[in-house]
């Protein structure tokens, strides 16, 4: 029989991995440098937590999974900097979004 724990750790590190193959997916589809940066920004990043907040739960309060929930902090703080200082940069580069009509980059 499975118990309580090792359920909802099985659950969150799925969701975690469902979204790190949608953003993966969007990395590939989406026209251009913005919408891709947003795909992969926001799903990554809840991906990633999911997928160590599942390993907290079946790590149980241990040191270990203060130490994994100091990382989803960095996680939830870092992630989406770079995401718009990448974002930031190509905008004063004056890279374009992409109209319909265009070809895709």
């Amino acid at each position: 029989m499975i118990d309580f724990f090792t359920l909802v750790t099985v659950m969150l590190i799925a969701m975690g991995l469902f979204f790190m193959i949608v953003g993966s997916i969007g990395l590939i589809r989406l026209p251009d440098l913005y919408t891709r940066a947003h795909a992969s920004g926001k799903c990554d990043t809840l991906g990633q937590a999911m997928i160590l907040l599942g390993l907290i739960v079946y790590e149980g309060f241990t040191f270990d999974a203060v130490k994994l929930l100091m990382l989803i902090i960095f996680l939830y703080v870092m992630s989406p900097t770079a995401t718009h200082a990448i974002v930031r940069a190509a905008h004063i580069l004056k890279y374009h979004a992409w109209k319909p009509g265009e070809d895709r980059q």
